[in-house]
C-alpha cells in the first residue's frame, strides 16, 4: 500500500559536503522548517567547532533544536528523538514539510527505527569501571567488550571511553549484550514519511581537501578563543560528551598542555576525516532504492535543480 502520510525531507551526508547550504536553498523554493540533526549543535557555545549556522542565516532560515542543551550536560539519541517528534508534528500541523539536516546518523537512526530501553545507569557499578578505565587504560576494557558483546565493539570506536563503558555496564547490569536491546524497536511509527537524499563524495581526496580547508577556517574564525572559554569553565572537562566533539577534544588537549598548536591542527583534521569515515559507512547501509544520491562536488544549482526535481517525483 502506498505510504500516505504527509512528507519528511531527511537531508543526510558527511560533514563538508554543503549540506546546510543545500538546506537554505529549498527553503526558498518550498514551504520547508529545518530541524537540525546535529549532536553537536544542541550545545549552547559550541558554534565555531560545530559550523553552526551564523545569526544572519539562522535569522533567515530558522534551524530548530539548536543552542538547546547546556555542555555541562548530556544530550542522548532519545532526547532528541522526543524533541524531533515534536517539533516535526507541531511543523507538520501548520501544513509545512519537516526538512531534517545533518550528519549524526545515530539521530536519524533512532527517529525512524526507534529506540529500545536499556538498563539505567548504576553509579556503583559505572565507579567501578571508570576506575578500571583509569587503571587499565581503555584499550582493555575494549578487549573486553568485544568478549562479551563482539557486535557492540564493532560498532564503538576503539577510542571512545563512554560508548565502551555503556555497553560494558549494560551487560553487567543485565547479563545480555547492548546489542541484543537495540534490536528490539520500540515505538518507532513516525507521523511523517521520510524522503531521503544523500549527498556523497565521488572523490574521496576532495572530501579530504575540503576538512582540512574548513578546519582551517574555524581557527581563523576564533576556534580556539571557542574552546578556551569553555575550558575556563568550572563544571566543563574532557569527558564530557560535548567536549569529546571532533575539534573541541583536540583543542582542549591543547589548552591541557598534551600537544603544541600544530599536532593539535593535524589530529583536528585527521579525526574529522575519520569522523567523515564513519558518517559514510553508516550512509552505505542505507538501501540504493530508499535515498536519492548525488555527489556535493556538483555546483550548486545542479544539486538544487536534481533534488528539486526529485522531490516533485516524490509527491512534494
Amino acid at each position: 500500500m502506498p505510504n500516505t502520510l504527509p512528507p519528511a525531507i531527511f537531508l543526510m551526508g558527511p560533514t563538508a559536503t554543503g549540506k546546510t547550504d543545500l538546506a537554505i536553498a529549498l527553503c526558498k523554493e518550498l514551504p520547508c522548517d529545518i530541524i537540525s540533526v546535529d549532536s553537536v549543535m544542541v550545545y549552547r557555545g559550541l558554534d565555531i567547532g560545530s559550523a553552526k549556522p551564523d545569526a544572519a542565516t539562522l535569522a533567515a532560515a530558522p534551524h530548530r533544536l539548536i543552542d538547546i542543551c547546556d555542555p555541562a550536560k548530556p544530550f542522548s539519541a532519545a532526547q532528541f528523538r522526543q524533541r524531533a517528534l515534536e517539533e516535526i508534528n507541531e511543523i507538520l500541523n501548520r501544513g509545512r514539510i519537516p526538512l531534517l539536516v545533518g550528519g549524526t546518523m545515530l539521530y536519524f537512526r533512532a527517529l525512524e527505527q526507534g529506540l529500545s530501553v536499556l538498563p539505567s545507569s548504576d553509579p556503583v557499578v559505572r565507579v567501578r569501571l571508570e576506575a578500571e578505565l583509569a587503571e587499565q587504560g581503555l584499550a582493555h576494557l575494549h578487549a573486553r567488550l568485544a568478549q562479551v558483546d563482539p557486535e557492540a565493539a564493532g560498532r564503538i570506536h576503539v577510542n571512545d571511553p563512554q560508548r565502551t563503558l555503556r555497553a560494558l555496564e549494560v551487560f553487567e547490569l543485565s547479563g545480555q549484550p547492548m546489542s541484543t536491546f537495540l534490536q528490539r524497536d520500540i515505538d518507532n511509527d513516525l507521523p511523517c514519511r521520510p524522503i531521503k537524499i544523500v549527498l556523497t563524495p565521488m572523490d574521496r581526496a576532495l572530501l579530504h581537501r575540503r576538512i582540512e580547508q574548513r578546519f582551517q577556517i574555524m581557527l581563523e574564525q576564533g576556534l580556539m578563543a571557542e574552546v578556551e572559554a569553555l575550558y575556563h569553565r568550572d563544571d566543563l572537562h574532557a569527558d564530557l560528551p560535548s567536549m569529546r566533539a571532533v575539534g573541541y577534544r583536540q583543542a582542549w588537549a591543547h589548552l591541557d598542555g598534551q600537544w603544541d598548536y600544530d599536532t593539535m591542527v593535524e589530529k583536528g583534521i585527521i579525526a574529522t576525516r575519520q569522523f567523515a569515515k564513519r558518517q559514510l559507512t553508516w550512509l552505505k547501509h542505507e538501501p540504493e532504492e530508499a535515498a536519492f544520491r548525488l555527489s556535493f562536488e556538483e555546483k550548486p544549482e545542479q544539486i538544487l535543480t536534481q533534488v528539486l526535481k526529485y522531490l516533485a517525483a516524490s509527491a512534494i
